[in-house]
């Protein structure tokens, strides 16, 4: 099986790896008046929700709560009202 590769987001997955990113929403049903981190991974299987999560009051408590080593994305004019941004 080929290697997965992105080339504008500069990443490459080998056999065994997978990408996680980390998705920060605000205000969400099931955490209102709340800013929740939750990590999803991608691999040669695709892409699924971990049970990795973190929840905050303020969205500079949650972002010091991610790893140190991630890059923020920032948000997509598609996603969803409740996504403030993602880190990868």
């Amino acid at each position: 099986m080929a290697d997965i590769v992105n080339a504008g987001l500069g990443f490459h997955m080998g056999e065994a790896d997978q990408l996680s990113i980390w998705t920060i929403t605000a205000n969400t049903s099931d955490f209102p008046d709340r800013f929740v981190a939750r990590r999803h991974v991608i691999d040669r299987d695709g892409h699924s929700a971990t049970d990795d999560i973190r929840v905050a009051a303020s969205l500079d408590e949650i972002r010091g709560m991610l790893p140190a080593d991630l890059v923020c994305l920032g948000r997509e004019p598609g996603d969803d009202p409740v996504i403030v941004e993602s880190w990868i």
